[in-house]
């Protein structure tokens, strides 16, 4: 498949560009500094391989002027957009997606997977400890990129196209394991932290699994 990527400098972005590559997929990834992406090593004279199959492109996702044009042909996008400012009010969430969703309808592209986050919402039956801890610590920590994220689902949401929104617990750099659980608008029961190469390993092999169209799935370990 032919696979346009933003965030793949990031934690999980990074993971998924590896396995993307590794799987044979072509992929364009769109990111503000190119020399941030470790290139694969080509095999070869005249190589095929993972080398060649990845194509940067630079371009802040608030600015679609400058990448636009690189969706075009692609079969699929996959955003690990993310903040690490914790302090101020972001866009990047919200402002980036609507770019995106916009560059996709003028370049014919139908498919879309989005992270945003477990924490997001409290869901009913969840234990007292967890509720609290959830709601006077992590949603408070984390307000402003969480109310960037609901702005963000709103969008996806409103749009014409088969999205799917991927919410994830607390993750960790442990190695694959390919063992995840997952549930459709509610957590898995005792979710546990999930490692960003089993996020990654998730996202890529749902591109084409019409059963996640227009869901939000929330994952665990």
């Amino acid at each position: 498949m032919r696979l346009a990527l933003f965030g793949a400098t990031g934690g999980t972005g990074a993971q998924l560009l590896a396995q993307a590559l590794t799987a044979g997929h072509q992929v364009t990834a769109v990111v503000r500094d190119p020399a941030r992406v470790a290139r694969p090593a080509p095999t070869g004279p005249g190589s095929t391989g993972a080398s060649d199959a990845l194509t940067l492109v630079p371009g802040d996702v608030l600015d679609p002027g400058a990448w636009a044009h690189a969706l075009a042909g692609q079969d699929a996008v996959l955003s690990c957009l993310g903040s690490t400012d914790r302090r101020h009010p972001t866009t990047v969430y919200s402002q980036g997606t609507r770019n995106i969703l916009g560059a996709m309808r003028g370049a014919g592209v139908g498919r879309l997977l989005c992270l945003s986050s477990a924490g997001l919402e409290i869901a009913p039956g969840t234990p007292l400890p967890q509720r609290l801890v959830t709601r006077l610590v992590v949603q408070r920590l984390y307000r402003h990129g969480y109310a960037d994220m609901a702005r963000m689902e709103a969008l996806v949401k409103e749009s014409d196209i088969d999205w799917t929104v991927v919410r994830p617990p607390m993750l960790t750099d442990g190695p694959p394991r390919r063992r995840y659980r997952t549930a459709v608008d509610g957590p898995p029961a005792d979710g546990k932290p999930l490692s960003r190469a089993d996020l990654a390993d998730y996202l890529l092999t749902r591109v084409d699994d019409r059963s996640t169209w227009r869901t939000v799935v929330e994952i665990a370990g």
